[in-house]
């Protein structure tokens, strides 16, 4: 289930810890970086690996939101939502981005192009709306120019 390299990386990994637990985290981003997202396999695998319960494995990964559980598309769009981003005009960012590019919160494109992800809070009430593409930050979002934005990803 994980290639070569990832278990090489993991393993050069653990060598930093005592506790084989304390890795987890780390070990979960190689994963992560390698395929997008976490599966089943790759969860057992990595408990596995780590000699550590399966149950714990999926529980820590379960607990930080950062970690993906299904497959997402090239481009992850964070998109907040939030009162000040609410009040500015996100949610008619969302309807936009659903009939331009046909995506539902928390879904992905038919072409795996995007994956649109409604966040709570991107810390940018100031210049709201605000969205993270991929990890490129984004302010003061308008119809026209979210659109735009989204262009430059393909």
């Amino acid at each position: 289930m994980l290639s070569e390299r990832v278990v090489n990386e993991i393993n050069q990994i653990q060598k930093r810890y005592l506790d084989a637990r304390a890795c987890l985290l780390p070990a979960l981003y190689v994963v992560q970086r390698e395929h997008g997202w976490i599966s089943p396999d790759a969860l057992e695998a990595v408990g596995d690996l780590l000699n550590v319960p399966k149950a714990t494995v999926k529980g820590v990964s379960t607990f930080y939101s950062m970690f993906r559980h299904r497959p997402i598309g090239r481009h992850v769009i964070q998109l907040c939502t939030n009162v000040a981003c609410m009040i500015m005009g996100a949610e008619r960012l969302v309807d936009i981005l659903r009939s331009r590019y046909g995506i539902e919160p928390n879904s992905t494109t038919d072409d795996g192009r995007f994956s649109l992800v409604i966040m709570e809070c991107i810390g940018a009430c100031g210049t709201a709306p605000a969205m993270l593409v991929d990890s490129d930050f984004y302010d003061n979002l308008t119809e026209e120019n979210v659109i735009e934005i989204l262009e430059r990803y393909k």
